[in-house]
């Protein structure tokens, strides 16, 4: 075909001008690379390659690159290389297409012990760090809320209820279900594990306690750190994708009070009443379940209950809650702010923000489980 490309050669001593012409596009790119080995293979021993582009009937960045290449192999021969009577649009084009060969680093022999270690070291380097990043970001969280109380004018109050409803409301159905199964499934295990030794009735101290005192907040705030935390993580990131928290700095507006505050002050606010209905709904399903699987009567559920549980068990569970929305705030938020400017980064930094909120959730109810059994409350 006429407008396929094309070369010619012609020797003139120690020089080679070849003759390009055609179309050198993508769409003849089976053609190009059947060029590209018989260009460098006919030039033989020359010294000096001159390629005329003069013939070509188009060029694009796959055309422009073809011949970067076949130039590059023509110098790896020891032979100069130039081009003439290119346009200056071609002139631009062979310059940002160039060919360019990316250097490979050598495969280093590792050793199983030393690679483990290093590993190691880099997950606790990269724990301090976030440790420090925390801390850091806490402090401008705290310097932000003084700056509040300051000037009340600053506080977003329709953003703080829009996003209690968001993080609060909307995620009580789902919220009361899992409790509700969960109180039920300790119902069934404790009524069967312990009616071999006569004793179903303390299913009812076990339900009240275990949920109390841990299950239903922890439950809630791994539910929230998948939820709410991936949610806030997502968010902030795609703005930060956008430029747009550049854009509220551009503006005078601090990010972490427009963006964080209310975010943070609304899981303050609906982690603990969540919990608080999380213990109803578990111990709901604990009562129906030991109801029909075990025969504990609704009034001797509940008589027992109340002997079995404080009101210091109560409390427990919402102490707890509001250093949850704090630790699963902070971590989507900082988490929202790492977001690089891809899909891949966002995609990253919501798996990050989900897996240590969930972390750092059961870390905090651990220790909280110490402190409480080392002061006896």
């Amino acid at each position: 075909m006429a407008d396929e490309p094309q070369f010619t050669s012609k020797r003139l001593g120690e020089s080679v001008r070849i003759q390009l012409g055609g179309n050198w596009n993508v769409s003849n790119g089976r053609v190009l690379e059947r060029l590209a080995l018989e260009m460098p293979a006919g030039v033989g021993d020359a010294k000096e390659v001159v390629f005329d582009l003069a013939q070509i009937v188009s060029l694009d960045t796959a055309g422009a690159w073809m011949i970067g290449r076949i130039c590059k192999e023509i110098s790896d021969k020891g032979a100069t290389t130039a081009i003439e009577q290119a346009t200056p649009s071609q002139d631009i084009l062979l310059k940002e297409a160039a060919y360019r060969e990316f250097a490979h680093e050598p495969v280093r022999k590792g050793y199983f012990i030393v690679d483990m270690l290093v590993d190691i070291g880099k997950t606790v380097a990269g724990a301090v760090h976030d440790l420090v990043g925390g801390v850091a970001f806490f402090g401008e969280v705290v310097a932000s809320l003084f700056r509040i109380i300051r000037r009340p004018a600053r506080f977003r109050f329709t953003s703080v209820v829009f996003h209690l409803e968001n993080f609060g409301f909307r995620s009580l159905p789902i919220i009361a279900l899992i409790n509700f199964l969960v109180g039920g499934i300790v119902a069934q295990q404790g009524i069967f594990q312990l009616s071999r030794f006569g004793a179903s009735t303390f299913t009812v101290d076990l339900i009240g306690i275990l949920v109390l005192r841990e299950l239903a907040v922890l439950l809630t705030s791994i539910m929230v750190a998948g939820r709410t935390g991936s949610a806030i993580t997502a968010e902030l990131g795609s703005m930060k994708m956008r430029e747009e928290i550049d854009a509220l700095r551009v503006m005078g507006l601090d990010p972490i009070d427009v963006l964080v505050i209310p975010r943070l002050l609304a899981l303050l606010i609906a982690l603990p009443l969540m919990t608080f209905l999380a213990d109803l709904s578990a111990i709901f399903g604990g009562l129906l379940v030991a109801w029909y699987y075990g025969g504990i009567s609704p009034d001797v559920f509940m008589g027992r209950l109340q002997s079995a549980i404080a009101m210091n068990t109560f409390l427990v569970g919402l102490i707890k809650a509001p250093v949850m929305a704090l630790i699963i705030g902070m971590v989507a938020a900082i988490e929202g702010f790492r977001v690089k400017g891809s899909a891949e980064s966002l995609g990253q930094q919501v798996t990050a923000s989900v897996v240590k909120s969930i972390f750092m959730v059961i870390v905090i109810d651990g220790i909280f489980a110490m402190f409480f059994a080392a002061i006896d409350y």
